[in-house]
């Protein structure tokens, strides 16, 4: 395998990565177009939201699983073609069931088995650039995002409808996914294999296929369960903002759907963008010396975005709404580039794949009850029961800080894994 392929699997992984965020996006660009087609209530839609993270947790833990036991290249593969064909029948729907399955329950299916196979696909390829290889792949999630409003805002003048814009991103998605069937590889060269098979032999015995060993790493590792936390913390916020953030804007400052989607989606991401990739570098950099710093600039990090989120629920413009949720991209942004090289710090390398899916499960099952409560709020309390729900989103922020604290006082150096 060519010594250059570790960066050119960060670079297909970036645009399966685009394709999985961008997908995500589509339904909260387009949810006032949606809901009048389809007479949803903001309820109904807040359930959509909800119900699709909570499939992602149901499943993500079985992906992660599977990560750590089959071919990690066909899983990510089959992963990106499913999620990209369920988009497409996105555009033939009727009603809130259709949606509920469709944008919920089959795709998040789908994209529940990509993160854990992609994220140890990269450790295994990176070790002293992992911030930077990771910041580089988690840069592509913003250049999905930023891209995202102004393609709907592009592809609703060329296309027509709302419909015709699912139908066509899930088929340049499924293009995609047909490439990654001769371009991407496992860790299964010749010279890879000896050297896999040397590890092995000299390496003390371990039982690597148990479940029960991966949830006991996880599970019995107080580092682990803090960092999971703070993603926690980070899911429960982005599902809303992403969801929500467009309708808020648009009705509290009655612009157009169009122009409050690019804004809150292009200034919000290109800032995050701008601090995951600078915040890569900067943790390769010090993390060597200081192992816990990675830590603690997370904990700093949401300590920090917690008073832009209350910014962008009390701006009195839009102008001003636009500049907190730029500062909130940048502490986001800080945050995320260590989401995944925090817990692989303090779990073994046979167990990653295992405890991304269990993560992800957490995250995504507690960080999904903002969607049907920014539903619920909006419904009954109009605009105030936004502007009530990122104040709420603030204080998650803050608990997760707090816990992310205590792990960088009391536990990291006890959990730490050293390679």
């Amino acid at each position: 395998m060519s010594k250059h392929y570790k960066w050119l699997l960060i670079g297909m992984l970036s645009c399966a990565f685009f394709f999985h965020q961008a997908d995500r996006a589509l339904f909260g660009l387009l949810t006032i177009p949606i809901q009048d087609e389809l007479n949803l209530t903001d309820v109904q839609i807040g359930w959509i939201n909800t119900t699709l993270s909570w499939t992602l947790a149901a499943m993500t833990v079985v992906a992660g699983f599977l990560g750590d036991r089959f071919s990690r290249k066909w899983i990510i593969t089959l992963s990106l073609i499913a999620w990209s064909l369920m988009t497409v029948c996105m555009g033939f729907i009727g009603g809130f069931l259709g949606a509920l399955f469709f944008r919920s329950i089959a795709t998040g299916v789908g994209e529940s088995f990509y993160a854990p196979s992609a994220y140890a696909l990269i450790a295994v390829h990176h070790k002293e650039t992992r911030s930077v290889a990771l910041s580089i792949h988690q840069a592509a999630l913003y250049v999905g995002l930023m891209a995202s409003g102004l393609i709907v805002a592009w592809a609703l003048g060329l296309l027509g409808t709302w419909r015709n814009v699912f139908i066509a991103f899930g088929a340049a998605g499924c293009a995609l996914g047909i490439f990654f069937i001769w371009g991407l590889k496992d860790n299964d060269s010749r010279r890879d294999a000896e050297r896999e098979a040397t590890r092995r032999a000299s390496a003390p015995p371990r039982d690597k296929t148990s479940l029960t060993a991966g949830l006991k790493a996880y599970f019995c590792n107080p580092s682990a369960l803090c960092a999971t936390a703070g993603f926690v913390a980070i899911v429960f916020v982005n599902n809303a903002y992403l969801f929500w953030a467009p309708k808020f804007a648009a009705e509290k400052f009655a612009i157009g759907v169009g122009e409050a989607g690019k804004g809150v989606m292009l200034w919000h991401h290109l800032f995050a963008f701008a601090a995951i990739l600078a915040g890569g570098i900067i943790t390769d950099r010090f993390v060597a010396k200081m192992p816990r710093f990675r830590l603690g600039f997370q904990a700093a990090a949401l300590l920090c975005g917690a008073p832009a989120l209350l910014w962008i629920g009390r701006a009195p413009s839009f102008t001003a709404l636009l500049i907190a949720a730029s500062v909130y991209g940048v502490f986001r942004g800080f945050f995320e580039v260590n989401t995944h090289a925090s817990l692989f710090d303090v779990v073994a390398p046979q167990h990653r794949s295992t405890a991304v899916g269990l993560l992800n499960m957490i995250a995504f099952f507690f960080g999904g009850l903002s969607g049907v409560a920014m539903g619920t709020l909006s419904h009954s309390r109009g605009v105030h029961g936004f502007e009530i729900g990122f104040g709420i989103m603030a204080g998650a922020y803050a608990l997760g800080a707090a816990l992310l604290a205590f792990s960088f006082f009391f536990t990291f150096n006890k959990d730490r894994i050293a390679e």
